[in-house]
């Protein structure tokens, strides 16, 4: 049987005035506290800069809404009238929140023993697949130290069109390489995402043609 607590982590401000975002908030902290730890003694020769950078991918809004999404989290949401019409279950911000404040429901029933053994049980394949040093880098960056290594010009970014709502903007950025003959296009919802889609895109040509060579 769920408990008051268990059903507070699941209800979204939209739909009782006694919601999850204060335990969002603790959600947050308990998670970065158990992976920060499991990452510090499962590689105990990685640098801080690659500690840093492989926890931020591994608590960001995208991968919990992954692993909620894995844990079916989306059916069991609490959500108010309007939140439901417009798919507020299959929201990644909802999803990633409300995993957040299920952290914290565990935290605050069953201690941080109990919170982190949970962390790590739906983290489990993450912490055994963890990516490299440079997989990690910001793309652009990857893409520069490409160029830059085989003397090329680095890329130049423009965004050439923004489409959509105010709220729900998609942005277009293209990526040019003069010296390759190679733009690629990069749609996400901020210009800065889009510019890293056009990069990693520019990435893999690239690299394919460097290993014909």
């Amino acid at each position: 049987m769920a408990t008051d607590c268990f059903e507070q982590s699941l209800t979204h401000r939209s739909a009782h005035n006694k919601h999850n975002e204060r335990m969002e908030f603790l959600g947050d902290s308990v998670l970065g506290l158990a992976i920060t730890k499991a990452l510090y003694h499962q590689i105990p020769k990685a640098s801080e800069g690659y500690l840093s950078r492989l926890r931020a991918s591994l608590v960001n809004e995208s991968t919990l809404a992954e692993i909620a999404n894995e844990l079916s989290l989306g059916d069991f949401l609490r959500l108010g009238a309007g939140e439901l019409k417009s798919g507020g279950f299959r929201r990644k911000s909802i999803l990633s929140d409300t995993l957040e404040a299920v952290i914290a429901s565990v935290f605050l029933e069953q201690g941080m023993n109990a919170a982190e053994e949970f962390v790590l049980k739906i983290y489990t394949d993450r912490l055994n697949e963890l990516p490299s040093e440079d997989d990690l880098k910001d793309p652009k960056s990857r893409l520069q130290e490409l160029l830059q290594s085989r003397k090329f010009d680095i890329p130049s970014y423009e965004l050439i069109s923004t489409s959509g709502d105010d709220h729900r903007q998609v942005f277009t950025a293209e990526c040019r390489i003069p010296d390759l003959s190679i733009i690629t296009k990069g749609a996400s919802s901020s210009r800065r995402k889009a510019e890293q889609q056009a990069a990693i895109n520019a990435y893999e040509i690239v690299k394919e043609r460097f290993k014909k060579k």
